[in-house]
């Protein structure tokens, strides 16, 4: 049986870096009291406004709420956004030493409008070309500089396709992160999906497994996940896939293990960012245990707790030990 106690008393030895786009997340709150004269819109009288980590520094954040030493490497404008998101990682002791501020874009920026528990609208604000030869000079030199000072214990790629985790910066942080012995775990996207050879841990969710490999279903079930699983396994040769069926739970295999795991019942309330929790919270658990199928329980567990929240949230520590000890135990 599981020491959950122990486990989670071991994130805090952790040290993680996280590549990929960082966002800033701004949710106005307010009400809806009537209909616009001016267009059949309503009119939202906002109330609050607050600045949230989203992208791939929402995978940080919830590394960090595990306890683990965070580190965020990726490219972001030079501008105000950014300021705010680099204030943010402080605030949440996250290391922004290796974030390369670049004047040829703009920090990615999503506004949500929400009222009465519901997002009426989102306001984004990106550039999602390639990085430049620059830019990627800039960022893998930090990654290098990184693994050489910390010497981490996972690296997780976050891609949202808005042009940080380009071609050549997956390749040559995977090739670092085999030569340094570093757990990698990726989160893909469909622009860059076959380019993360070699990987630990792939971690698509249904959608992006159909749009990746071209697939056209209606019923998921074990049969198709295995085809699924030997596909990707011979395009990737990497050592875990770990793919998210939303509410039907999730599923992971490995050369001589699978499982497809049933979620729990939740009151789900939003989605967003529930795909970053389940990728810090599997990665760190692989990173400790070794152990794949209590890693896609944990996660599973913990994708499902951030879901009954409205915006996107980090996991809480204590609230995943309670669900892990009653559920698991």
């Amino acid at each position: 049986m599981t020491d959950f106690k122990k486990l989670f008393a071991s994130f805090p030895s952790l040290k993680v870096g996280v590549i990929g786009d960082v966002m800033l997340d701004t949710y106005l709150w307010g009400k809806v009291d009537r209909i616009s004269p001016e267009a059949p819109v309503p009119v939202v009288t906002v109330q609050g406004k607050d600045f949230r980590i989203g992208g791939a520094g929402n995978v940080a954040l919830n590394a960090r709420s595990l306890g683990a030493t965070v580190a965020v490497l990726s490219v972001s404008g030079k501008d105000d956004e950014a300021v705010t998101l680099k204030s943010l990682f402080s605030r949440q002791d996250i290391d922004t030493s290796y974030l390369v501020q670049s004047t040829g874009r703009i920090t990615t920026s999503k506004t949500r409008i929400i009222s009465r528990n519901q997002q009426m609208m989102r306001l984004d604000s990106e550039i999602t070309a390639d990085l430049d030869k620059t830019e990627e000079e800039l960022l893998l030199d930090n990654v290098k500089a990184y693994i050489s000072r910390e010497k981490p214990s996972v690296i997780i790629l976050e891609d949202y396709n808005k042009g940080v985790l380009t071609e050549r910066v997956i390749t040559e942080v995977i090739r670092l992160s085999g030569e340094a012995g570093i757990v990698t775990a990726v989160d893909p996207k469909r622009k860059n999906f076959f380019s993360y050879k070699g990987v630990d841990i792939f971690k698509p969710n249904l959608k992006e497994v159909k749009e990746g490999l071209n697939l056209l279903f209606d019923e998921v079930d074990q049969t198709l996940l295995n085809t699924i699983h030997r596909e990707l396994a011979n395009r990737l040769q990497h050592r875990i896939s770990f793919i998210t069926l939303s509410e039907k739970g999730v599923f992971f295999q490995t050369e001589n293990e699978l499982s497809l795991i049933p979620s729990h019942l939740r009151n789900i309330a939003d989605v967003s960012g529930a795909g970053d929790t389940v990728i810090a919270v599997a990665a760190m658990t692989y990173a400790i245990t070794k152990n794949i199928r209590l890693m896609a329980e944990v996660a599973n567990i913990a994708g499902g707790l951030v879901c009954e929240e409205v915006g996107t949230v980090a996991i809480n520590k204590e609230k995943l030990l309670q669900e892990c000890e009653l559920l698991l135990s």
